[in-house]
């Protein structure tokens, strides 16, 4: 889900501020101990595959856009109930190469969420279970670092859900195209302010409209994660120079 309350685009931002510009070298090591110590065969075979050197030019990094509808926005009660993944570099986004996957939720749809993300009640029911398609998930992930619009769904959702199926945790480095359009639009002048211009809208759909990128359905994971991908490009051609290392993006 994308639409975010006023509140939340505020908090996120104040939480992403301290964050940009930080060279982050944790992930390697953690990726390469949780290869060492999972006892899940398909966990195993994606932190086998390894991570980037932080100082890794973004350029070179073979990326992978992820969008995952839900039936809320609390991990603790609410269920994933699509997956969407398009693989892509800073030059070329590969379409035939996209995946998708309807997931069976964990608990009745509402017809909230079905306003959301169009998925119905006779579209799920022969859906499986996340435990059942997390194997193919990871091989799409697996060598190539995540893209997402709001890391705080994508890693705590997947992160519940294995938890849930897998009792193992399940966590990988990211780059949010979210934290890149907050910290762009940190803060509004004294003048901005007085002469009464709002804070833009975070969400994916607006932020891509700065960039004069097309109109897309919202709420569907895999177009959604085609956006995210067509927002990440330009975003680094308009902020960031083709080298900049992939540490002070990721987090």
């Amino acid at each position: 889900m994308r639409d975010w309350p006023q509140r939340l685009q505020k908090h996120y931002r104040r939480w992403q501020w301290h964050r940009r510009g930080k060279l982050v070298s944790e992930w390697p090591a953690y990726l390469a101990d949780r290869e060492n110590t999972t006892r899940d065969d398909r966990l195993a075979c994606y932190f086998g595959a390894g991570t980037l050197d932080p100082q890794t030019p973004i350029s070179e990094v073979p990326l992978v856009a992820l969008d995952i509808e839900t039936t809320g926005l609390d991990p603790a009660r609410d269920s994933i109930v699509s997956i969407g993944v398009q693989p892509f570099t800073l030059n070329r986004i590969p379409v035939a190469k996209s995946h998708y996957w309807v997931v069976s939720p964990r608990r009745a749809l509402s017809s909230r969420s079905v306003i959301y993300h169009r998925l119905t009640h006779s579209d799920l029911v022969d859906a499986p279970r996340f435990d059942q398609i997390i194997g193919e998930v990871l091989e799409q992930l697996a060598g190539r670092l995540v893209v997402v619009h709001y890391t705080r769904i994508e890693r705590e959702f997947l992160n519940a859900a294995a938890r849930h199926y897998l009792k193992e945790s399940l966590l990988f480095p990211l780059i949010d195209t979210m934290a890149i359009e907050a910290w762009q639009h940190r803060r509004l002048t004294w003048f901005q302010r007085l002469i009464g211009r709002r804070p833009v809208s975070l969400r994916l759909h607006p932020s891509r409209e700065r960039y004069n990128l097309p109109p897309y359905q919202a709420h569907h994971a895999l177009i959604d994660a085609l956006a995210t991908a067509e927002l990440l490009q330009a975003q680094i051609a308009r902020h960031y120079a083709p080298d900049t290392p992939v540490g002070v993006l990721w987090e």
